[in-house]
């Protein structure tokens, strides 16, 4: 308990900083959107099913990489604008890694549900059926983005931060699918040790 308190705590610590004379607050609110959501969630459906402390580190993640990008906007994060400037990039791509981890956390979350609620058994099928849970979660938040855009105009350009590049979406629905098979590849093994360790503490208590 006292590591979910943690948790909490840091989500809104790393909150409220980020909404301190952020770039504009409408860009704020909409990249911090998701992270609220995805908090309420857990927060409702937690006495139900907890996922294991391992997986909520990760999400704790991934909602500072949502604050960061709200607070600056995906195009204008000062690190990734010095690493444009050194290797000469034509674009500031901090989005890329919110769309990995758009698929990277979601393969995590979705994989720990299948198992421990044995939706799916080990095997093709369950790396497969992440794979599309994931690129569904991606496809889904590009319609929200484009609605986003259609209703807002211009005011939602810093939230869309295409910066020009025709192949944006495309690219970061490819970015979320490499995040899931990243996430497949190289850390399935040690969330199975995670979750055998989960299983066990909760048959001796």
């Amino acid at each position: 308990m006292k590591k979910i308190t943690l948790l909490i705590a840091l989500f809104f610590i790393g909150l409220i900083i980020s909404g301190i004379h952020p770039h504009d607050y409408f860009t704020w609110i909409l990249e911090v959107f998701p992270a609220i959501i995805g908090f309420l969630v857990l927060l409702f459906t937690y006495k139900k099913f907890k996922f294991s402390d391992f997986t909520y580190i990760f999400i704790l993640i991934h909602c500072y990489i949502l604050f960061i990008g709200g607070h600056y906007t995906y195009a204008e994060v000062p690190l990734f604008e010095w690493i444009k400037e050194v290797f000469h990039q034509s674009r500031n791509n901090y989005d890329k890694v919110g769309h990995f981890m758009q698929g990277f956390i979601p393969a995590m979350i979705v994989r720990e549900m299948f198992i421990r609620l044995e939706i799916v058994k080990h095997g093709k099928w369950l790396t497969f059926l992440i794979v599309c849970v994931c690129i569904s979660i991606s496809v889904f938040y590009e319609f929200i983005e484009w609605f986003v855009a259609v209703v807002s105009g211009q005011s939602a350009e810093s939230f869309l931060g295409t910066q020009g590049y025709v192949w944006d979406t495309q690219s970061d629905m490819l970015y979320a699918l490499i995040g899931a098979v990243c996430m497949i590849l190289f850390m399935s093994g040690i969330q199975d040790k995670q979750l055998n360790k989960l299983s066990n503490k909760e048959k001796t208590t």
